[in-house]
């Protein structure tokens, strides 16, 4: 892992990461870690999500990887795509887990305000980790979203949403995705030096 000082953030989506979800369980053990806390988890609208993340970025005690997870991931883009160069520097990379399509046709009415997604390139290292049989964004889609945002991907096979829901708890095998982006960011750092 890398050497120079980091802290986590955890980015839940819809409804946050109750205390099983694996967001959760990654908050209590990677050693400097906290959430974005949003005001309101069930009728999320767009600009405030966006804004808390952004003050959240902004009073880490450190450069920050985000660990978002569905929507989480949607507000990771629009905040990256309207951010100034000076809050993007704080973000070292982004792990996305399981991004929730929000312009797909059967989208729950709550989500639709994130519509349309930001398709801008992520000016951080990212590695998007998507799923064959997830309702949120097909693997189809989740592809789409990585090359458009110029993430590395994954397809796990029959992950689902990658949430409590399909079993996903404490998760320790995502670790290996956490480890693959920081290397990824370890690359990235040594390509500008």
């Amino acid at each position: 892992m890398t050497t120079t000082p980091l802290h986590y953030l955890i980015v839940p989506g819809w409804q946050g990461s109750p205390e099983e979800h694996w967001q959760s369980h990654w908050q209590r053990v990677l050693p400097s870690a906290s959430r974005v806390e949003q005001a309101d988890w069930l009728t999320p609208e767009r600009e405030a999500w966006v804004a808390e993340l952004g003050r959240a970025i902004a009073a880490a005690p450190a450069e920050v990887v985000l660990i978002a997870h569905s929507l989480g991931c949607i507000t990771v883009a629009h905040w990256a795509a309207q951010a100034d160069a000076r809050a993007l520097a704080r973000v070292r990379g982004a792990l996305l887990v399981a991004p929730a399509d929000v312009e797909r046709p059967n989208c729950p009415q709550a989500l639709q305000g994130f519509a349309p997604i930001s398709r801008q390139l992520l000016p951080f290292p990212s590695l998007l980790i998507g799923s064959s049989n997830d309702a949120a964004a097909s693997a189809e889609r989740a592809g789409e979203l990585a090359e458009q945002w110029g993430s590395g991907w994954v397809i796990l096979p029959q992950a689902g949403h990658i949430n409590v829901k399909s079993g996903h708890r404490t998760w320790e095998q995502g670790f290996a995705w956490l480890y693959r982006l920081q290397e990824r960011i370890e690359c990235a750092a040594r390509r500008q030096a």
